[in-house]
């Protein structure tokens, strides 16, 4: 939620929007949990919630209305047929406060849980641009000895007398092709961070 609300206020539908975007449709967050969660975080003085108002819908199509032939009956069909105006609702948005930077920028710190965790690491992954280049790489440095470490586990798996069976082995192979491609892909990250840094004008921050 604080790293969706860094660049601005958002109403509840657009965070539910973009936290699936985010996470994946299978794994998406329900209204259930994201205001309980707001409400949380508001608690804890990360996010302000204020009001806004909208306009309601557009106008109502309004049927035609004939004369009566007496100026009492029209002004009684004109009371009858009266379309309210449009009024104005309130809808809470939400925005992320001083302390909730603070916050923000702790949740991205790096540790063991980040490293080993494939969901945590890719919700910090996805808003790691507000760190600094140095933390990106320690980010991504960490994310990569967890892969060694999985991949070389995973591979004296494979040689065990239990994955003699075809299927468990194709499944062990699946997954070490899968942690090869993202240790790549890491590696190319962290590559490109070090470029970024070093092509850094001197006293720049970011």
């Amino acid at each position: 939620m604080l790293g969706l609300l860094h660049d601005g206020p958002r109403h509840g539908y657009e965070l539910k929007q973009r936290c699936s975007e985010i996470t994946g449709p299978l794994s998406g967050v329900s209204f259930g949990s994201l205001y309980p969660a707001l409400r949380r975080l508001e608690r804890a003085g990360d996010i302000a919630i204020f009001d806004e108002s909208e306009a309601d819908a557009g106008p109502t199509a309004v049927a035609p209305m004939f004369s009566t032939g007496s100026l009492g009956g029209d002004l009684a069909a004109a009371r009858r047929r009266r379309i309210a105006r449009p009024g104005r609702r309130k809808r809470k948005a939400y925005a992320i406060t001083e302390q909730g930077e603070v916050t923000l920028l702790a949740l991205l710190s790096v540790d063991d849980d980040t490293a080993g965790d494939d969901r945590t690491f890719a919700l910090k992954l996805a808003f790691c641009g507000y760190l600094d280049p140095e933390q990106r790489i320690a980010l991504l440095q960490a994310r990569r000895a967890h892969l060694a470490s999985r991949l070389s586990r995973s591979r004296r798996g494979a040689t065990a007398p239990r994955a003699t069976d075809r299927y468990l082995r194709s499944l062990l192979e699946h997954r070490n092709r899968a942690t090869e491609h993202e240790l790549a892909w890491v590696d190319e990250l962290i590559e490109d961070e070090r470029s970024a840094l070093t092509d850094r004008p001197e006293g720049a921050t970011a």
